[in-house]
């Protein structure tokens, strides 16, 4: 009977997975428009009418996808043809979007050669990039700065430095049918965003396969997450601008054998996960757990925890530390738990057990349930109650019906978001990773922003033992200012 089980799931989440359209980027036989690409018109902040270009640009081999974007006006559309692009893809307009031309099994490639920081680096409003290969990039693949409206969808990130797909800061995003592999922090990492549906990916061979991180209204379905250090999480990471993380559906998933060796780096997050985890929940509220396939996590397939279990985490007195009103529904967990490591084994250990439970809760939290509890092997769910919902058939999508306005920041946001999306990845605080220490720089640049803008558009080797730093000429002189004025006022938290 469980055989029959197990098949019959495999068939019916297959079936969901690839009904209308495949899991894995295909080959495009025609060249239709984007389907969510709208040439008419579109609203500004205040409400009035702006009207779209309806013009088509093309790059093709040898060309350059940026030159493209400062060519380009609200509604362009960018086709980029099969070649192998060295570029960094900033784009500060709205309404662009980028698709890739797939000929005889040829991609669009961006090789960021492990020296340029970032592929794709969008901070307008209804950007959409489908059908690249990315990969070999230091920072990220596609990285999003308060930008709302986004669809990134049908593309390849392969070692492409912390994060694959970083949306931060955005409202009203779509994020499918992407393959990540070889990222050394989230392969899809949501970060402070709002209504946003996660779907159809498949993410292997990285430490987190997707993180929803200080963010709501998400709902993560039909991703396939194997061979991670740890499957899917929905973190609250202290602080950020935004203290919360609620209302996230993780829904109809295969999370399946994620023992992969932490590679994350040291002092980071998610340098504290421990390997063999499937589904992590930390501090997030109203998270529901519902319909996914969890086999073959060696540590535990389902782990719920408050701030007190994080890693590496930064005092915030405004961030509540604990897990409420989470909600497991019916779920299919076996062979969980084999190896545990770290303070679960500790905890087996003590209770005498041979492996670690499927679902484990340990630290705070109030409000939550567990539907079918005799189902599963558990430990620390006594003050569970029985859930009075059944299921989220309801809930479809956390997509608006119409595109939202663009999100107001200040330059000082700007910066800040900047900082934390283009330089993070190569300067800590205090500790040496690809370039020198921020108190470092802060030293040498005291009371001079103006130098450090300077430095961040035309870089000069000047260390003995660092890597030649890339141009981040493609950020505006206003930009470059903002983020030279936020490392100037960074301290230790």
């Amino acid at each position: 009977m469980k055989f029959k089980w197990i098949l019959l799931a495999l068939i019916l989440f297959a079936a969901g997975m690839w009904a209308g359209r495949s899991l894995f980027p295909k080959v495009v036989s025609s060249i239709p428009a984007p389907t969510r690409v709208q040439f008419a018109s579109q609203t500004d902040s205040t409400g009035a009418v702006v009207p779209l270009s309806n013009e088509i640009l093309e790059v093709k081999d040898g060309g350059s996808i940026l030159d493209a974007v400062k060519k380009a006006n609200p509604g362009d559309l960018i086709r980029v043809y099969p070649g192998t692009y060295k570029e960094t893809v900033y784009i500060d307009k709205d309404n662009i979007s980028f698709q890739g031309i797939i000929i005889d099994g040829e991609w669009p490639i961006l090789d960021g050669e492990k020296e340029l920081n970032d592929a794709f680096l969008y901070s307008g409003n209804g950007i959409q990039i489908e059908n690249f290969k990315i990969m070999n990039y230091k920072g990220n693949g596609i990285m999003g700065q308060a930008g709302n409206n986004f669809v990134i969808r049908n593309n390849w990130v392969i070692d492409a430095g912390v994060y694959g797909i970083f949306p931060e800061f955005g409202q009203n995003g779509l994020i499918e049918h992407n393959i990540l592999t070889g990222i050394e922090d989230a392969a899809i990492y949501v970060g402070m965003c709002d209504n946003i549906d996660v779907r159809h990916n498949e993410v292997y061979g990285n430490v987190a396969g997707i993180e929803i991180e200080n963010s709501r209204h998400a709902l993560v379905e039909n991703n396939y997450a194997h061979g991670n250090t740890g499957g899917i999480l929905a973190f609250i990471t202290p602080g950020l601008p935004i203290k919360t993380a609620y209302d996230i559906i993780i829904r109809n998933n295969f999370v399946v054998d994620n023992n992969h060796e932490n590679f994350g780096a040291p002092g980071s997050i998610v340098s504290g996960i421990p390997p063999g985890t499937g589904i992590i929940i930390m501090a997030a509220d109203e998270v529901t757990i519902e319909n996914n396939i969890i086999t073959g996590n060696n540590n535990t397939g389902i782990a719920i925890t408050d701030l007190s279990m994080g890693a590496n985490l930064s005092k915030d007195p405004e961030s509540e530390p604990n897990p409420d009103r989470i909600v497991i529904l019916d779920n299919y967990l076996e062979a969980n738990g084999k190896n545990p490591v770290g303070e679960l084994k500790i905890l087996m250990k003590a209770k005498m057990l041979d492996r670690a439970p499927d679902i484990v809760a340990v630290g705070g939290g109030t409000g939550s349930c567990i539907r079918n509890r005799d189902r599963y092997n558990t430990y620390g769910l006594g003050d569970y109650g029985q859930c009075e919902v059944t299921d989220t058939k309801d809930i479809t999508t956390f997509l608006l019906d119409k595109p939202v306005a663009p999100r107001q920041i200040t330059m000082e946001e700007k910066g800040n978001l900047t900082f934390y999306g283009v330089c993070a990845g190569c300067h800590a605080y205090d500790v040496r990773m690809i370039g020198p220490p921020v108190n470092t720089i802060q030293a040498i640049y005291k009371d001079n922003p103006q130098g450090i803008a300077d430095f961040i558009a035309a870089p000069t080797h000047k260390r003995e033992g660092y890597p030649e730093m890339p141009p981040q000429n493609y950020l505006s002189e206003e930009t470059r200012l903002a983020v030279a004025n936020y490392m100037l006022k960074i301290t230790q938290e």
